[in-house]
């Protein structure tokens, strides 16, 4: 499988970057099966490392391309939303932590799905907001926290909460801003 990239040369899906991205499905499928901190902490470590090298990899090497940038939000969000059930399921979140950890990406998915829908959003290119960036960087922490330092769970739960709701005022904005430069 080959698509076309920023710089108008081929390249394979399955390159280093994507492959970076597709390794944090494989570090959620083991996150359930890892019931100590330290497991869990080195998992998180290695899904949060990924996430920066795939992108600078992708940049440094232009080798940037729409199945990327599709790609690598859906694997963050899969490793986030395993984590984030496996603490649900063992007891380390309460049900209110974990809907407000997934608060802003069920609303990045309603909205990604509505856009696809409404004629006039459908040319809308979805890119990677510093608001999104900021949210997923504390709810990594967060999932850091629960196994290494419970006592900011809550703190940095409310952080993710408020983060959640400027990164879902700010993905909206842009997104209108986007349908009123299409009209």
């Amino acid at each position: 499988m080959a698509e076309r990239t920023t710089t108008g040369t081929t390249e394979s899906r399955f390159n280093l970057p994507n492959t970076l991205s597709l390794s944090r499905v494989v570090l959620a499928a083991l996150f359930p099966f890892a019931r100590t901190p330290t497991p869990q902490a080195v998992l998180i470590v290695l899904a949060a490392a990924s996430d920066f090298f795939d992108g600078w990899i992708a940049r440094a090497r232009h080798t940037s391309s729409k199945w990327g940038a599709l790609l690598d939000p859906i694997t963050d969000r899969i490793f986030v939303i395993v984590a984030l059930a496996t603490y649900l399921f063992i007891g380390a979140l309460t049900t209110g932590e974990y809907f407000t950890m997934i608060a802003r990406d069920l609303a990045t998915a309603i909205g990604f799905l509505v856009a696809r829908v409404v004629p006039s959003l459908q040319k809308v290119t979805f890119k990677a907001r510093w608001a999104g960036k900021i949210t997923t960087t504390v709810q990594l922490l967060v999932l850091l926290a629960v196994p290494l330092a419970p006592g900011l769970v809550r703190p940095l739960v409310v952080a993710v909460g408020v983060l959640s709701a400027w990164a879902i005022i700010d993905y909206t904005i842009a997104l209108q801003r986007a349908r009123a430069a299409a009209a």
